[in-house]
């Protein structure tokens, strides 16, 4: 029963970083009317970095697809990681709101990498 939840769970957590990584090149989802200022001016900052948002994008898709993938599901977690932080710290200074979904994600990927901290000891040995 674990195993099934943790692969459902990983699948939405997958699924939704292929989703917000497909529209970084696609740009299918419309912005949302009610953005706040600062907001606006960080994400014009952004874009201004022309390669910024296509490497965040191409992370957030690899990762998304190796965090689906039971096999992978440690290396996914150490992609997106990065990805994770930037939108916890995102959420943190300019827009609260998004907080409790990000720590949500964060959670998750943070269990998947204790989950497989075995996998990691290699890397540090």
């Amino acid at each position: 029963m674990k195993q099934k939840i943790i692969f459902i769970v990983s699948l939405v957590f997958g699924l939704m970083f292929i989703n917000a990584g497909l529209n970084k090149f696609f740009n299918y989802m419309p912005m949302p009317d009610n953005i706040p200022a600062e907001m606006m001016v960080a994400w014009s900052a952004f874009m201004k970095i022309g390669w910024l948002m296509p490497l965040v994008g191409f992370a957030e898709v690899l990762g998304g697809v190796l965090f689906t993938i039971p096999k992978t599901r440690a290396l996914g977690a150490l992609v997106i990681f990065p990805v994770l932080i930037g939108i916890l710290l995102t959420n943190t200074v300019t827009e609260p709101s998004g907080l409790p979904i990000a720590l949500a994600l964060l959670a998750i990927n943070l269990f998947v990498i204790l989950e497989n901290r075995q996998r990691y000891l290699p890397m540090i040995k």
